[in-house]
Order: structure tokens, then C-alpha cells, then sequence
């Protein structure tokens, strides 16, 4: 089987995405194209005409699987080159442009939702990492084409789509052993992206409000960090210098040992498909404490959530730093790892 796998915006997820499926599932030819996350605007709205430029050998070839990306404008690019449109076209949602949260003086990515919302129309199968992807992308397209200048008939296709719509998240690889169960000691780590979807104001204002209050802890900053990001971190960093044991990214052995070693991993943001920074944390032992909203509630058990508030987050990680026997057992990582979703990929992709 020969299977073309596009990656129109290759952000570190979806580089993981596309490498584990063309290291795993063996038994395909692949063919990968891959484009860098960069000029966001452009790379959604261009990455047809970039890879007709530059791929055109490869995309004139013929295939029996396209396996695209949202970020991919698949009706274009099968408008381009006819041919593909009788391979089986598969659409790949690590999220969608309906539910991101715009920061401000942001304007509405309207050409972006289009895309998403055309290469959903245009595939054969559509894949989400979560059901709240799924659903937010529905939901939001129907709100989106309420709005627009004339009333269209979508509801029906759309509600279409979510029926046969597959959920499948992104798997993380195995460890060696099996993490902890348990949780204990006083290390939390943020392990996020330096970005103000990720939330880092309430994360910050909780631990500082902590640390005044005499609450022992040690904080270890990691996660992908980039040349502008929120000025809380510059604070956090000097209110908290004296619980700091990492602070920015860290080389890959150092970052897991101290995963290894973290007790809770906490995540206070807008935005999230899927998490698989916190998957990796949760996989190798620490405790997750998730807000009760996005993709949360459907991969972590009641006891690993808050409320969402600040208040929240802190009253739930003061007792659980006062008292390491109120933690919950860690959840279990076996169902988002490659031996318990290899087949639902390979059933995607017909074989």
C-alpha cells in the first residue's frame, strides 16, 4: 500500500504524529511531505501551491492513501491533482481553527476554519485526537455558517460527519517499566508551551500565592519556549527563584529524569485537543491536575480534576502538598500508548 502523508504546519505533535506512524506500521510504503510551522496565515492558506511548486514530482505520482493534516487544504490540493481524489482520503485532526482561543487584538481566522472545514468536506474519513475536538469542530463550523451571508442547509452534513467521525488520539511511545501509581514527594512541573492559550497567569499567581504562605514545594519550568512569550514567566521566575530546580527547555534525558521524579504535573489552560505533554508526564508518574473543561474530562478521572478557577487549582494543590496521602492513584497511560492504538490506525488507513 502506498500512503502519502501530508504535514502542512509540522508543530512538535504533529511531527511525533507523522514519525510514529511511518516508524510503526511498517507493512506501507511511505511518502511523507512536511511543512514548518512558521507564518501561520500563509502555510494553512499556501501549502498548495508550495508543495505544487516544490512536490510536484511527488504529488503526480499515484497513491491509495492520502492521510492529511487539518492544516492541509486537501480540496485544493485534489483540484490541483485530480488523480488523488480517487485514493482514499483521510483527514487527521490534532485540532481545529473553531475552538482556538484568540488572544487580543487577534482577528477571527475565517480563511483558517474554511480550510478545516472544506478538507473535512472533502475526505472520505475524518480522525480527532479527542471527541471535544470533534465536537467543538462541528458545533463551531455550525455556529460559524450561522453567521454568514446565507442561511445554509449545513446542519445535516455536519451532524453526519461527527456520526462517522472516528476519535483516535495521538500515541505517546512506551517507557521502560511501567510508571509510578503512586504520588508522592513535592515537585510540580510544567511541561506546557510558553504561550498565553496555555494559561500560565493562573498557574504562576497559585504557586506564588503558595510560596508566601510557607507551602513547601519545588517547581520545575520546562515545556517549548519561544523568542516573545508572557511576561508572567520573567515574574514567576524571580518570585520564585528559590523553589526552582529546571527552569526553560531541557535536553531530552534531562527532562524525562525529571518527569521521573515529579509528583504533579498541572495544566491551567484555554486550550488543549489532547495534552500529550501532560500524557507523558502522567505516563512516567506524576500526579495530573486538569481543569474541567476541553478534552480533560474524557481522559481524566474526576479526582485528577478542578473546577477551573484559580481558587480551585489552589485548594486542591495545597492539600495535596499538606497532605501526599489526599492524592489520588495516578491514571493509568496504557490506553494512549502505540500497543493499544496501533490497530485503530491501521483500520484508518484500510489495511
Amino acid at each position: 500500500m502506498r500512503v502519502l502523508l501530508l504535514s502542512a504546519y509540522t508543530a512538535v505533535s504533529h511531527r511525533h504524529w507523522a514519525h510514529g506512524l511511518t516508524e510503526r506500521i511498517r507493512d506501507v510504503e511511505w511518502t511523507l511531505l512536511e511543512l514548518p510551522p512558521r507564518h501561520f496565515r500563509w502555510r494553512i492558506r499556501g501549502n498548495p501551491l508550495t508543495w505544487s511548486l516544490k512536490e510536484h514530482e511527488t504529488l503526480s505520482r499515484r497513491y491509495d492513501v492520502v492521510l492529511a493534516t487539518s492544516m492541509v487544504d486537501l480540496a485544493t490540493l485534489v483540484g490541483l491533482y485530480p488523480h488523488l481524489g480517487a485514493a482514499r482520503r483521510v483527514v487527521y485532526f490534532h485540532e481545529n481553527q473553531f475552538a482556538y482561543p484568540e488572544s487580543e487584538g487577534q482577528r477571527p481566522q475565517g480563511e483558517a476554519r474554511m480550510v478545516n472545514l472544506y478538507s473535512a468536506l472533502a475526505a472520505d474519513r475524518v480522525v480527532f485526537n479527542s471527541a471535544y475536538n470533534r465536537d467543538s469542530f462541528i458545533d463551531g463550523a455550525r455556529d460559524f455558517l450561522k453567521r454568514m451571508p446565507e442561511n445554509l442547509p449545513a446542519a445535516a452534513p455536519l451532524e453526519r460527519l461527527r456520526e462517522c467521525a472516528r476519535v483516535l488520539p495521538v500515541p505517546i511511545d512506551p517507557v521502560a517499566g511501567r510508571g509510578r501509581t503512586s504520588s508522592r514527594g513535592r515537585l510540580i512541573v510544567w511541561n506546557h508551551r510558553w504561550e498565553y492559550d496555555k494559561n500560565p497567569d493562573d498557574f504562576f499567581a497559585v504557586l506564588i500565592a503558595l510560596a508566601e504562605r510557607g507551602v513547601a514545594f519545588e517547581l520545575a519550568v520546562m515545556g517549548q519556549r519561544f523568542r516573545r512569550y508572557p511576561a508572567i514567566f520573567d515574574t514567576a521566575r524571580q518570585r520564585l527563584a528559590d523553589r526552582l530546580v529546571a527552569w526553560g527547555p531541557q535536553p531530552r534525558d534531562e527532562y524525562l529524569a525529571l518527569l521521573d521524579r515529579a509528583a504533579i504535573v498541572v495544566s491551567t489552560t484555554w486550550h488543549e485537543f489532547q495534552g500529550l505533554a501532560l500524557m507523558e508526564a502522567a505516563q512516567r508518574g506524576a500526579l495530573p491536575l486538569v481543569p474541567e473543561r476541553l478534552c480533560f474530562p474524557e481522559l481524566y478521572p474526576e479526582a485528577c480534576r478542578y473546577d477551573g478557577t484559580r481558587e480551585g487549582l489552589e485548594r486542591r494543590l495545597e492539600a495535596w502538598l499538606l497532605d501526599p496521602s489526599s492524592r489520588p492513584p495516578v491514571p493509568s497511560a496504557r490506553a494512549w500508548e502505540w500497543a493499544s492504538l496501533e490497530e485503530g490506525y491501521r483500520e484508518m488507513l484500510g489495511l
